[in-house]
């Protein structure tokens, strides 16, 4: 990288004087602010069917998608989605491409970014079922503004995987986190490096509002209906310097500085395209997004059972390569530092665990008078509406408005059939010096099956923007009274709640009893006596709550997310692939979310994914297995009048429907 220009050194120092300007988003006044989506409904959505699906994710640093978006990427691959794959920075860091048991070489830093490039070649060729040394089409993508980044391209019949190297720095001149700093900075321009035996010959120049152009400018290039990205608000996580250096993790955050702004300029470029389509009259891209936990995986119980974990991991040997490769590429064949057994053996344990930063992504459904389902989800940023025409036909997306929404909505049917949906809004996203908050939406049906009132804000639990960043995705129950209970995690990793009384008014936040800290994923029921139960999985037992009251002790530690339905528990030991229920083994053996709900005439019947990611459902001491049919993102469960229904929204955005 050549040197900053003195006078952007001098705003670049000040910036990074803050503690909170590399941890968070947000220092003083912005240049311009990033436009946000109209959330008034009623906008055209672009017609999922008339292109095939693709996967679009956005990465920090060659190995983030590796270690923290799989096994979810795979599952894609397997399924014949096409990917691109958009890597921000070059990865050189120090330039030192270590190997183990030997000294240190001189600091290379385009020979470094350029053996992580090839090693990312390798575990996709791999991820394809082709030979590690496949060679790619290598070529000079041209972005929005005349920048330059490489395109590697590999095809292997249908199927297609395409990476794209912005070449960004890691570091300034002064060893300042790069990203960070350009999230921040009104002034600042970073120089792109070049990595050896690129075809980009030539560096380029980022300032903040190029990146998020050049983001903008692929999404509207491949049009993806899925994203993923990293996490643009870690977990607020104290511990001394030494251990946080050590972990590469930014003072006070539970994650890499890299990942954070990186993911903030990711969603950033997607709240800018949504936003450009409303502005000029075009339909809302249609597609669904994931934001994947990065360094947060070092803090919680691990969550992938033995088969997913080493089905991941190996994903990260051929990455790694190895010295005595002879891959054809003079800079190195991998990454050596992270090759072999050293996913498994580093006391980190990033690759043991996926997690989604707003779990429960999935549709919500309802069931009308004639026994047709109605499904609500989020798509291009707002919140959608779909209908079955006829048992699994399904109508084109309703646009309901709301945007720019996270992925997961919460919902409550109360008890004369209206819907309530809540959201957690990017209310600001600006960078540069702008504001960066979050706060808790409700759309509430004017009358059952009928049109929607305006969307209406709740606000937020947390006073201040920096800490609201860090709330978690809503759930809700009704309760026989007619009181509905919301839930959030909050930023102390604890659990606030706002309860709407039956006559629509709502109370104040509060926080629930109780000092241990949960994760994500909270799971909300009703039991036969009216009583409304909540779990949470926190760090030493799952967290129990009736009618707001923690109950004490008794509950096992759980690996990730949890379910309930009836007031009972769900949940995975940690590492384990057996879901236990009150009575035991559930028998409902895999990994990831699981989904539970109990009906008079059903009994109680659990949803989840096996171990090779297929969709199963357990109802009746019976397991039955989806085979057949489109792949699924997220998948729902209703118990209704006619069975068991199961709704999935597939990689293309379009809803399907199974009742086993």
């Amino acid at each position: 990288m050549q040197p900053t220009p003195p006078r952007r050194r001098a705003v670049l120092a000040a910036a990074l004087a803050a503690t909170t300007a590399a941890a968070g988003c947000s220092v003083p006044e912005p240049r311009r602010a990033t436009p946000t989506a109209d959330p008034a409904p009623g906008k055209p959505i672009a017609d999922a069917r008339a292109r095939r699906a693709l996967l679009l994710q956005f990465s920090a640093h060659p190995d983030d998608d590796l270690y923290f978006m799989n096994p979810d990427t795979q599952r894609l691959l397997d399924a014949g989605v096409p990917l691109v794959s958009v890597y921000v920075t070059a990865g050189e860091h120090t330039g030192r491409n270590r190997i183990a048991g030997m000294p240190e070489t001189p600091p290379d830093r385009a020979a470094y970014s350029a053996a992580r490039h090839q090693g990312l070649r390798q575990s996709y060729a791999v991820a394809l079922g082709l030979p590690v040394f496949t060679p790619w089409r290598r070529e000079t993508l041209t972005l929005t503004g005349g920048r330059r980044a490489e395109v590697d391209t590999l095809t292997d019949g249908g199927r297609r995987i395409e990476l794209v190297f912005l070449n960004l720095p890691m570091h300034t001149s002064r060893r300042y986190m790069a990203m960070p700093a350009l999230w921040d900075d009104r002034a600042l321009e970073l120089r792109t490096h070049l990595s050896a035996g690129s075809p980009v010959t030539r560096a380029d120049t980022y300032d903040y509002d190029q990146l998020v152009d050049a983001l903008v400018g692929l999404l509207a290039r491949y049009r993806p209906t899925v994203v993923h990205t990293l996490d643009p608000d870690p977990d607020v996580q104290h511990g001394d310097d030494a251990t946080r250096r050590r972990n590469s993790e930014q003072p006070g955050y539970s994650d890499h500085g890299d990942h954070t702004a990186v993911g903030c300029f990711t969603w950033a470029a997607l709240c800018r395209w949504v936003s450009d389509a409303v502005r000029d009259g075009e339909p809302i891209p249609a597609f669904t997004a994931k934001a994947f936990r990065g360094y947060y995986n070092r803090h919680w119980p691990k969550n992938l059972p033995p088969a997913v974990l080493h089905e991941k991991a190996a994903r990260l040997v051929p990455y790694g390569g190895d010295p005595s490769w002879q891959c054809g590429n003079p800079s190195g064949c991998g990454d050596y530092g992270v090759g072999g057994d050293r996913p498994l053996t580093n006391h980190k344990g990033w690759v043991r665990s996926t997690h989604h930063r707003w779990p429960g992504a999935r549709p919500a459904l309802t069931e009308g008078p004639d026994g047709r389902l109605t499904a609500y989800g989020v798509l291009g940023l707002r919140a959608v509406r779909w209908r079955e025409s006829a048992p699994g036909v399904w109508s084109e997306p309703t646009d309901l408005g709301g945007g720019p929404l996270a992925p997961a909505l919460g919902s409550a049917v109360l008890a004369d059939g209206r819907v309530l949906l809540f959201g957690v809004r990017f209310a600001a996203l600006d960078g540069h010096g702008g504001a960066n908050r979050r706060e808790v939406v409700l759309l509430e049906q004017r009358s059952p099956g009928g049109p929607f009132l305006a969307w209406r804000g709740l606000g937020c639990p947390e006073r201040q923007d920096d800490r609201g960043r860090r709330i978690g995705a809503p759930v809700a129950a009704v309760a026989p009274d007619g009181r509905v209970h919301l839930f959030v995690r909050n930023a102390d990793k604890g659990v606030s709640t706002r309860v709407r009384a039956a006559d629509g008014s709502w109370g104040p936040w509060r926080v629930l009893p109780g000092p241990a800290e949960v994760q994500d994923g909270l799971a909300v029921s009703v039991d036969a006596a009216g009583r409304v139960h909540l779990y949470a999985a926190g760090r030493e037992s799952v967290r129990h709550w009736v009618d707001g009251v923690e109950r004490e002790g008794g509950l096992p530690l759980s690996g990730s997310t949890v379910a309930s339905a009836g007031g009972e528990l769900y949940h995975r030991a940690p590492a384990s692939a057996a879901l236990l229920g009150p009575d035991g083994d559930a028998g409902l053996d895999g990994y990831g979310d699981v989904v539970a709900a109990r009906s008079a005439a059903l009994g109680t019947v659990l949803l989840g994914t096996d171990t090779d990611g297929r969709v199963t459902v357990r109802a009746g001491g019976r397991l039955r297995t989806r085979t057949t049919g489109p792949e699924a993102v997220s998948t729902a469960l209703h118990l209704g009048a006619d069975g068991a229904a199961v709704v999935g929204l597939g990689a293309d955005g379009r809803p399907w429907s199974w009742r086993p």
